[in-house]
């Protein structure tokens, strides 16, 4: 049964995702106070989206599971790429983040594969409505991501309320790359951990 992707949550993630390119080049012209009013939007969407689908069950798509995520990790990539082209985080910060998410990217593909029931074919697997896992992060991943948001917040926001050199800021950038390479072990050590199997075929 073909499901109606475009509920309210869905149409508040999408709008995240076209707000994205527009942050973008928004910071990479020193337009510090418009990138971040427009982040400040984006993450009441985001906090929206959610909200809507666990309120109100007809608003839950499996369009949306997957979206939802994904438009999260395109906002985080292009947010922190940016900030570090202007200076605004250092770029071995950006780099860490960068290569944990395209790992952990790489992990779920085979995970879909190795669990998708046969025929496994091209089409089945790019069919959303045919999931065979979901992925449960763990409880330092929330953390770390919680703690990558707050540092492009606050690294964006520095300029504009002038604590660049704050120490505070400093040590958050350093936090944040801990706590994003201990969970990139993580995933590493062992994937299976975080995946509950939708299929014993």
């Amino acid at each position: 049964q073909k499901e109606n992707i475009y509920t309210i949550p869905n149409l508040l993630t999408m709008f995240r995702i076209g707000s994205t390119p527009i942050l973008g080049y928004l910071i990479t012209s020193h337009s510090y106070q418009l990138s971040l009013g427009l982040l400040v939007i984006a993450g009441i969407t985001d906090v929206l989206d959610g909200h809507i689908a666990r309120a109100f069950p007809s608003q839950k798509t499996a369009f949306g599971t997957h979206l939802d995520p994904l438009a999260d990790k395109l906002l985080v990539f292009v947010i922190s790429f940016c900030l570090a082209k202007v200076s605004l985080i250092p770029v071995w910060l950006f780099t860490i983040i960068v290569l944990r998410d395209v790992l952990l990217i790489l992990a779920v593909f085979y995970l879909r594969y190795q669990t998708l029931p046969p025929p496994k074919t091209f089409a089945r697997y790019w069919n959303i409505n045919k999931a065979s896992v979901n992925l449960y992060p763990s409880t330092l991943s929330k953390f770390n991501t919680m703690l990558q948001i707050s540092a492009i917040s606050l690294s964006l926001a520095a300029p504009v309320f002038d604590f660049m050199q704050h120490p505070a800021l400093q040590g958050l950038w350093y936090l944040t790359a801990l706590t994003t390479f201990i969970t990139g072990v993580q995933y590493a050590k062992n994937p299976w951990k975080y995946v509950k199997r939708l299929n014993k075929k």
